[in-house]
């Protein structure tokens, strides 16, 4: 059978003048990709059924079969979206039939049993696409693994609770349906990634951002046990205080999810589904863009789930940018004496202790310390936390802190980032050669480097190898972990009392009744 699926994939290049990989099949049929030298390709592979129509705001279910061989030689659309994840993305189609995934394979025959990597894109659950350039796995691939990049609903499309919703299903839940999709990916990989020459039982989930958020909620799902075997999440936690964030509760999720419908004179979830997508896309505008504490995907947080060690106890690799907010915030009009004025009006009012955390006495040095507190709020505290966790339930850590600056050039979308969010994917990825900016010999050497760490834990859950220097295991609050530049060196996280502050005030806030 294998020999006459070749010989139709051999005909059909001849008959196209395209190079052709070889057919394989996977669920719903036949599938055929292209050859990229030394590498096969599958594009826009669709791994569950369209969530359209009915399947809105469901469960993804099984892919519908086809005949024939399909191609899988290009991208997908990627989901319905407002804007994009990173400066100069460019989407060239969306669409609300979006649950596709890509794979690059290095196998010369389906027995090679390779360690596999499955990429969760970021973008704040409102944006982003398994299709990015930057998330290529050609590099990555060529370095001995099968990488996977995966799509899932955003905005409304993968978070909308509702009371119908919870009743249509047998566990009165709702939500979340973009972490049913990347588990859906999942079981999709551990079924098929051996026709591609992929090891199911070495799978290895990563993201960066919300897809470090998403790598960290299926590591404290039930329904994602057994489906990977470690783990990567870059600058992206969920360990916060749902004191902080009561919508994400089910009960207030469900409540705003009344209230969005009636923002669009819908009365019933059978009305909403009717409603073309883009008018669903159009009223949602970020309202809706976040996890649920339900009663199945997500029954408690991450940090319930971790502190009483019940979470997937996989080798995990994880991380911050020294300079996270330097992407995210605009602080040229920070002054020492509107510090603490400043942040209340961004995040409303905050205890005195966090913001006392971050001492200065210039406008300069508060426009340091404004940088500092948002990484270590959004980013740091949420890292350091994960991996203290997850190293106390006696599973391997390996943390780092990525403090290269980037030669990004004025006049480009990334000018005077340094080490910010997202400035690490083009590392880790080895992708320098995507951007034309002026990467030093120093750059290259850290991509090449970086690249080596994160495949040798792909296949060993251990970054460490011989042509890398040594990368201790994390140990507790004070690390070690290691600093990513062009020269690594093993140090401790930055500003360890302020995110024992942080700690402090969180702890409080814990006790505090749930609204």
């Amino acid at each position: 059978m294998k020999w006459r699926l070749r010989t139709v994939g051999l005909l059909f290049a001849l008959a196209v003048g395209t190079a052709l990989a070889d057919p394989i099949r996977v669920d719903g049929g036949v599938i055929d990709g292209v050859r990229d030298g030394d590498l096969l390709a599958y594009k826009g592979v669709p791994f569950a059924a369209a969530p359209v129509g009915a399947l809105r705001w469901r469960a993804p279910e099984a892919v519908v079969p086809w005949s024939g061989v399909r191609p899988a030689t290009a991208f997908a659309p990627a989901c319905l979206q407002n804007g994009v994840s990173m400066p100069g993305e460019v989407l060239s189609r969306t669409s609300e039939d979006c649950l596709y995934l890509n794979v690059w394979t290095p196998a010369a025959n389906w027995a090679a049993k390779l360690p596999v990597l499955v990429w969760i894109h970021g973008g704040g659950f409102t944006n982003g696409s398994a299709s990015m350039p930057l998330y290529s796995g050609d590099r990555l691939a060529r370095r001995g693994i099968v990488v996977v990049t995966v799509a899932y609903r955003l905005g409304a499309f993968g978070f909308l609770a509702h009371p119908e919703l919870s009743a249509e299903t047998a566990q009165k839940s709702s939500g979340n349906y973009a972490f049913r999709d990347q588990i859906a990916a999942l079981q999709w990989v551990q079924r098929n990634i051996g026709a591609f020459g992929g090891d199911p039982t070495r799978v290895t989930i990563a993201g960066q951002s919300a897809g470090a958020m998403s790598v960290n909620i299926l590591m404290a799902s039930p329904l994602a046990k057994g489906l990977f075997h470690r783990a990567i999440g870059q600058s992206g936690g969920f360990f916060e205080p749902v004191q902080l964030a009561p919508q994400y509760l089910l009960a207030n999720a469900e409540r705003d999810g009344v209230a969005f419908a009636a923002s669009l004179g819908a009365t019933s979830v059978e009305a909403l589904r009717r409603l073309p997508p883009e008018a669903v896309l159009k009223a949602n505008a970020g309202r809706i863009s976040h996890p649920v504490i339900d009663r199945h995907v997500l029954p408690r947080t991450p940090f319930e789930v971790c502190s009483e060690r019940r979470q997937t106890p996989v080798p995990l690799l994880v991380g911050v940018n020294a300079e996270e907010a330097r992407s995210l915030s605009d602080v040229s009009k920070v002054t020492a004496p509107s510090f603490a004025a400043d942040i209340t009006k961004t995040f409303g009012p905050l205890p005195p202790p966090l913001i006392e955390a971050y001492p200065f006495k210039t406008d300069g040095e508060a426009r340091a310390a404004r940088i500092a507190f948002e990484t270590d709020l959004r980013f740091g505290w949420n890292m350091w936390t994960w991996a203290r966790l997850h190293a106390a339930a006696g599973a391997p850590v390996f943390s780092y802190r990525f403090a290269q600056h980037p030669p990004f050039p004025q006049g480009s979308p990334y000018a005077g980032w340094g080490p910010a969010h997202f400035a690490e994917l083009w590392y880790m990825f080895d992708h320098l050669d995507q951007a034309p900016w002026p990467w030093r010999a120093e750059d290259r050497r850290l991509a090449q480097t970086m690249a080596a760490y994160w495949v040798n834990f792909v296949k060993t859950g251990n970054p460490n190898g011989a042509s890398v220097p040594a990368w201790p295991a994390f140990a507790g609050s004070t690390g070690p972990l290691l600093v990513l530049t062009d020269k690594p060196t093993v140090g401790t996280p930055d500003r360890p009392n302020a995110l024992a502050v942080f700690d402090s005030v969180y702890t409080q806030l814990r006790g505090a009744p749930l609204r």
